[in-house]
């Protein structure tokens, strides 16, 4: 399956883009470990099944020193013993968040409080935030059939140089 549409090559595509990786810049710069980001972004890639996306955060994560037994074991994270509470919290907002539909109150009660537990407002910002945009990019990339593989670690900073 190739893609169906090259969202760098039309200007008005190209002007989202720009605005949307300025808002991934603001939670890249915010107080919520990079290496949380790393993992809520392949589990919510996971779920909505976004190759292009689990591949770049994959690649990313590992880049920044992120283990391959913690990467492998995203999809598993509460069969897993790799991850702190705090993760844990991160990745349960992050599945939460990404399955609306699957229930009808969203995000539980007993997730927020775990949330509220671990991270300060700002980090729950990025984390919230963050939540919301890797869907919406995970939307994007599967809407066009963004395929991954071909993804390079620091691809998506040089094109927002």
């Amino acid at each position: 399956m190739d893609a169906r549409f090259n969202m760098l090559d039309n200007e008005m595509a190209v002007k989202f883009f720009k605005r949307f990786a300025n808002a991934s810049l603001v939670i890249q710069q915010s107080p919520l470990p990079k290496s949380t980001q790393e993992l809520v972004s392949l589990r919510a890639s996971q779920i909505n099944g976004c190759g292009w996306c689990i591949d770049m955060h994959t690649k990313e994560a590992a880049a920044e020193g992120e283990s391959a037994v913690r990467l492998n074991l995203v999809a598993a994270w509460r069969e897993s013993t790799v991850f702190t509470e705090a993760e844990q919290a991160a990745l349960a907002l992050a599945e939460e968040g990404t399955r609306l539909a699957d229930a009808h109150q969203g995000v539980s009660d007993e997730t927020w409080a775990q949330v509220r537990k671990h991270y300060d407002d700002d980090q729950i910002a990025a984390l919230v935030s963050l939540v919301a945009l890797i869907n919406a990019a995970n939307r994007l990339a599967v809407i066009v059939h963004q395929r991954g593989g071909s993804y390079e670690p620091g691809m998506f900073a040089a094109a927002l140089s």
